[in-house]
C-alpha cells in the first residue's frame, strides 16, 4: 500500500491510500478520485516527503564523526490518536462517503464489475460485499476497500 498526498484545483489537500502507483493511475484516469471537501475529480498528486521507518529490532547506529554540524533532527512523530479521535475520524469518513458516493447495497460486487467493464458510469460507490466477493473483485483487478462503518454519531 502507498499513501499519496493529493490536491484538487480548489487547493484542498488530502491523503489517500492505493495498492500501488498503477492503482492510482487507473483510478485517476477513470475520474474515480474525488476531493472529499468539494467533490471535484480534478485531482493531482501533491509534493510529499517519504516516510521512512525503522523496524523496532533495528538498533540505532552511532553517527560517524564529522567536522560540519549535523542536520536538524526530524520532528518527533505525532502522538497516537485517542479512541475518541479515531471514532470521530471514521464518522467524518462515513459522512464523506455517504455525501459523495452512490449506495448500491448488496449489489456492490455486481455494480463494481459493471463499472470495471465500462458497462456502467464510473463513480464512487459503497455497499455490502462478503469477504469472498471482495477477494474475487481484487483478484479481477478491481480496486475495493473495506472500511469500518461506525454509527454516524455518538447518540
Amino acid at each position: 500500500m502507498i499513501l499519496f498526498k493529493l490536491r484538487c484545483t480548489e487547493d484542498h489537500e488530502f491523503e489517500a491510500w492505493f495498492r500501488d502507483n498503477a492503482a492510482y493511475d487507473r483510478q485517476h484516469s477513470r475520474g474515480q478520485i474525488a476531493c472529499p471537501s468539494c467533490g471535484t475529480v480534478a485531482v493531482e498528486k501533491a509534493l510529499m516527503a517519504p516516510r521512512l521507518g525503522r523496524s523496532r529490532s533495528e538498533a540505532p547506529q552511532p553517527e560517524p564523526a564529522r567536522a560540519e554540524p549535523a542536520p536538524p533532527e526530524p520532528a518527533a512523530p505525532a502522538a497516537q490518536p485517542t479512541p475518541a479521535q479515531l471514532r470521530r475520524a471514521l464518522q467524518e469518513m462515513r459522512r464523506q462517503v455517504e455525501r459523495n458516493c452512490d449506495y448500491v447495497g448488496p449489489k456492490f460486487a455486481e455494480e463494481a464489475r459493471k463499472m470495471h467493464r465500462g458497462d456502467a458510469r464510473a463513480r464512487g460507490i459503497y455497499g455490502e460485499a462478503t469477504p469472498a466477493e471482495s477477494r474475487a473483485l481484487a483478484d479481477e483487478g478491481i480496486e475495493v476497500a473495506s472500511i469500518p462503518w461506525v454509527p454516524p454519531n455518538d447518540a
